[in-house]
């Protein structure tokens, strides 16, 4: 994917309300706007990177880009799972990505403990490459230091 690293930026809205409440795995979604503005190559799949709420510390992060197939939306979202514990909600904050890389496709799930386990999983895989050197650089790119509405790929 020639698009990655992909940073983006946008205000947190709610979601579905499955995340915290289903899975005990919170999400902040984006907006259509940012969605609708992912560059062609970005196929629907799992993906990690960094991620910083409002100016905050920026922290690693796991990312749902599609249909939710267990779901059965009929919408593609965007969610972003922050590895960190948050005090409270954030919603209405600007969440500022960058993903730096592909875990994997977008799939269904036979029952909620399947698809818990998997998201488990690619929580640990993104903790793992995220401390490789070619994606933990990315951690204090200036991206998270700039104040912008607009989404950016590269700089």
């Amino acid at each position: 994917m020639k698009s990655l690293p992909f940073f983006c930026r946008g205000k947190v809205i709610r979601g579905f309300g499955r995340g915290s409440k289903q899975l005990a795995i919170p999400t902040a979604n984006f907006p259509d706007s940012v969605v609708e503005h992912l560059p062609a190559d970005i196929s629907t799949g799992i993906y990690f990177g960094w991620a910083c709420v409002g100016g905050s510390d920026v922290h690693k992060m796991v990312m749902s880009i599609g249909w939710n197939p267990y779901y059965k939306n009929t919408k593609k979202s965007m969610e972003a799972h922050i590895i960190h514990t948050f005090k409270e909600d954030f919603y209405g904050e600007t969440l500022s990505v960058a993903m730096v890389g592909y875990i994997r496709p977008e799939r269904g799930f036979d029952s909620l403990g399947s698809l818990i386990t998997a998201i488990r999983s690619d929580i640990e895989e993104a903790k793992k490459r995220l401390d490789l050197h070619e994606y933990s650089e990315l951690r204090e790119d200036n991206f998270f230091t700039t104040e912008t509405s607009q989404i950016m790929n590269g700089h």
